[in-house]
């Protein structure tokens, strides 16, 4: 009986009657394909000139797997929710908080400023003042240091214009576009790495599915 254990289809294939019409169980053999590339083993009765019954798993193994299946899908399923919530955000990011900072009385006293005061405006031009994220409480503290504070303000400019590290890119929230570009980059590879994740249990799932309508009690 241990010769009818099979790991493998080629091993399958050469039980496989010669008789037996291949295209007439097409869905049961790409289904056992499939099976044995994700490991699967089988056993299988003798049979000289039908397709032979399946001995194992019977229908409760394949039930316990097939279950097994959707709660790990379920769980890859919510993290693919999750990125791409992560993706949409950084995609919006500049967008939502171009929108937030109307609501800001902090942008609207930079605003005055800038156009009443030269020596401001030249000093935020320089800088590229993230204005446009004074919304975002990690950028709002140094917009407000930039608007009030003169000492702060002269000092940034100075160190934006003669710094190396702004030596190629005069633009204080640098940082801010590389790290949504980051999110979105990461998200966009998690995103992928979980469809396709996802698309295998499917087909794994799909495969038991088939392979049940073959098999014992």
């Amino acid at each position: 009986m241990t010769r009818n254990i099979i790991s493998n289809y080629a091993l399958f294939s050469k039980k496989l009657p010669k008789s037996v019409d291949r295209a007439k169980y097409a869905e049961r053999i790409e289904a056992l394909k499939h099976y044995f590339s994700k490991g699967g083993i089988i056993r299988i009765s003798d049979s000289s000139d039908d397709f032979p019954k399946l001995l194992y798993p019977g229908k409760v193994r394949i039930k316990s797997q097939v279950d097994e299946l959707h709660k790990l899908r379920q769980l890859y399923h919510k993290r693919l929710v999750d990125w791409r919530k992560k993706l949409q955000q950084a995609q919006v990011y500049f967008t939502v908080n171009n929108v937030k900072k109307l609501k800001e009385p902090l942008y609207w006293k930079h605003m005055a400023k800038y156009l009443s005061n030269k020596d401001y405006r030249n000093d935020a031009d320089k800088v590229k003042l993230p204005v446009n994220l004074v919304a975002d409480r990690r950028w709002k503290p140094m917009v407000k240091m930039f608007v009030n504070d003169l000492d702060y303000r002269k000092q940034l400019t100075q160190t934006v214009d003669e710094s190396i590290v702004y030596a190629k890119d005069k633009k204080v929230a640098k940082y801010a576009e590389e790290l949504q570009s980051f999110r979105s980059e990461q998200s966009s590879r998690k995103i992928g790495e979980l469809e396709k994740k996802l698309a295998e249990i499917d087909a794994s799932i799909n495969a038991l599915q088939e392979i049940n309508k073959w098999a014992s009690l």
